[in-house]
């Protein structure tokens, strides 16, 4: 397949995007933000919405700037590079792209808060171990006009501070997606900093009222709304993995330039070449893996799911592969928390397991090849 390289205005969005992010967002900013006990900088995010990034996938007539899927991937891989703490993913991405699946007014009004940057969003499926949306066992019982919903979520990334939920829950026909204040009584959320700084809740649902107004698409129905918002947000965060991995590559080749034993830079010494090049060989393929999922799901994003997996397979492999090198070729300060690379190699290892992990995705790309 021939490499897939970004074009003139996504060359132009990325170019942007690195220019305020290294200003805005450094990693002294996300080490400054773990040292002081918070996951998430909201000034950050209300910059990012007068940028417009926050409504990358809002329509126009909500207030967006509707620049498409392969446009959230470019934003994502530059945030990547220097693991910016924002609920991009989570709500400009995966609600977004939810709320876009329903025509309905209650929707739009939902896409211009996410667009003006007022609300932030969870969404709240996994309860196992690992990523198998058909295996939700929270419940949505019948309440008269309404539903009760009783059940425990784990790993809501962006759960703690979310001003929203949206909920995979059983009703008795199938699974139904709803659309909650993360307030509502009966909702309590233990939210626990991960190994990579970033939020995570446990939540719990006891007997949470929901009206129909609250279904999200149509009972019984989930996937069909939710399907397309997780194919968008696996292709983004396989962008933010693949930036974290040209991020942590770039720190590996400068320390090779300057680093000296024997009198010699370790830069010069081939067997790390070959390592450097080989990696970089990695991170140029997987970016356009990248990039073709964002295009799939710009053009035909029924044909999508092949192209996303693939990416998100790739991504985590690549990843790993690059924080790996970057602590081998550093040597013993690659390991210490002084240093930046340990930052890249614990995010690294919460993308690889979010929305589904690499072997959830090689099999979802072994099934559709037909092995």
């Amino acid at each position: 397949m021939a490499k897939l390289v970004k074009n003139e205005e996504e060359i132009m969005l990325a170019d942007a995007a690195r220019g305020f992010l290294d200003d805005a967002a450094p990693l002294t900013k996300l080490r400054g933000l773990r040292d002081a006990g918070k996951t998430h900088d909201p000034a950050l995010w209300t910059e990012m919405a007068q940028m417009g990034w926050t409504g990358v996938l809002v329509p126009e007539e909500a207030g967006g700037s509707d620049m498409g899927h392969a446009a959230a991937c470019v934003l994502a891989e530059e945030m990547g590079k220097t693991l910016a703490p924002t609920p991009f993913l989570s709500t400009a991405v995966i609600a977004a792209t939810a709320l876009r699946q329903v025509a309905s007014d209650r929707a739009t009004a939902a896409l211009s808060k996410i667009a003006d940057g007022t609300v932030t969003y969870a969404l709240a499926i996994d309860e196992g171990k690992k990523f198998d949306p058909e295996t939700v066992e929270l419940t949505a019982e019948k309440d008269g006009n309404g539903f009760r919903l009783s059940g425990r979520k784990r790993f809501v990334v962006d759960g703690g501070f979310a001003d929203r939920l949206l909920v995979l829950a059983r009703t008795d026909g199938g699974l139904t997606l709803f659309d909650i204040p993360a307030d509502r009584a009966g909702i309590s959320r233990n939210a626990t900093p991960m190994i990579d700084s970033r939020d995570a809740a446990e939540i719990d649902f006891d007997k949470v009222e929901a009206t129909g107004e609250d279904v999200l698409g149509q009972v019984d129905a989930a996937m069909t709304v939710l399907q397309p918002a997780l194919e968008a947000g696996q292709a983004a965060l396989a962008a933010e993995m693949t930036g974290l991995a040209a991020g942590a590559f770039g720190m590996t080749v400068g320390y090779l330039k300057e680093r000296k034993q024997f009198g010699m830079l370790i830069g010069s010494f081939q067997a790390l070449q070959h390592r450097a090049a080989d990696l970089w060989c990695e991170c140029e393929v997987t970016a356009s893996a990248i990039l073709h999922a964002g295009r799939m799901l710009d053009s035909d994003p029924q044909a999508a799911t092949l192209a996303v997996s693939l990416a998100k397979a790739r991504a985590a492999d690549t990843a790993q592969r690059a924080v790996q090198e970057g602590v081998q070729m550093h040597g013993g300060i690659g390991m210490t928390d002084e240093f930046d690379m340990g930052f890249y190699m614990r995010r690294a290892r919460v993308g690889a397991e979010w929305l589904g992990d690499y072997g959830y995705h090689a099999g979802v790309v072994a099934r559709l090849r037909g092995f």
